[in-house]
Order: C-alpha cells, then structure tokens, then sequence
C-alpha cells in the first residue's frame, strides 16, 4: 500500500489587491480603518499637460524692472525698416510675406516692439538690401561673395 502523507497542509491565499485597487479611495479608507501605514504624497500638476509652465525668472522679465529687461529694436532700425520697405513700394505684408514672418513682426520691428532676432534681422537685411546691425545702420548691404 502507498503510503500517504496526510499532515500535509496546502494553504490557499487571496493575492493581495493590484496596484489600481490599492490606490482606490475605497481601499485608502479601509486601510485606514484597519490603523495601517498609508502613504499619501502629492502629485506636481499630476495628469495636466503642464509642459511649458513659466517660471518665476520669465515671470520677473515679464514685468520688466529697471535691472531686468529685454532688449528691443531702436527706433533708428524701425525707421531705416520702414524707409527701405516704402522705397521699394512694398507694404508690411509684402515684406513679411518675402521674409516668410508674419506681418505683425514686420509692424512690431518698425515701432521698435520688438525683441531683435538675428534671423529676422538678417531675412529683413537681405531682402531690403539695408544694414540694421552694427555700426553702418541704414547703409547699403554689400552682397558679395564670402572671403574664405
């Protein structure tokens, strides 16, 4: 006869709750009520699409005090833009339109409004055929070939 081992015990456990039940609000309380340990933490901007926040540096700049501001365009380079662009008989959005920007760039430029971009001022450079850098503002651009 086989002989057979009856002291044997198999145990049979529930599992323990997922991880999307335990976070539950209803599986928070029970375990609060049964006076276990619960961790609790808050989330920054938990489920918002919050990726350009603005900090507290751009918002200084924002407001503009004496020490922190940007730069913008003189009127100096606002005039030469609009002499250039009228010499030529284009309109704002003629210009803005050769440049590929937008004609409120062009009007921001001109009023001096505007935070100067190297890659406008040269598109704009280039397509009136005027210096707005540096010391020779208002001067013909020479357009030649690059010395190497």
């Amino acid at each position: 006869m086989a002989e057979s081992d009856w002291d044997t015990v198999t145990v049979l456990r529930k599992k323990g709750p997922t991880a999307a039940q335990a976070k539950s609000k209803q599986a928070i309380i029970s375990a609060q009520r049964r006076g276990e340990d619960v961790e609790t933490s808050k989330k920054w901007s938990a489920g918002q699409n919050k990726q350009h926040t603005v900090t507290k540096n751009t918002a200084k700049l924002d407001r503009e005090t004496e020490e922190l501001h940007h730069d913008r365009v003189s009127l100096e380079v606002g005039k030469v833009i609009q002499q250039g662009r009228q010499s030529k008989g284009m309109t704002q959005k003629d210009l803005a339109t050769k440049i590929n920007e937008k004609p409120q760039v062009i009007a921001d430029y001109e009023s001096g409004k505007a935070i100067p971009s190297n890659q406008v001022m040269g598109k704009i450079e280039r397509a009136l055929g005027l210096k707005l850098r540096g010391k020779d503002i208002g001067k013909p651009l020479d357009v030649g070939p690059k010395k190497k």
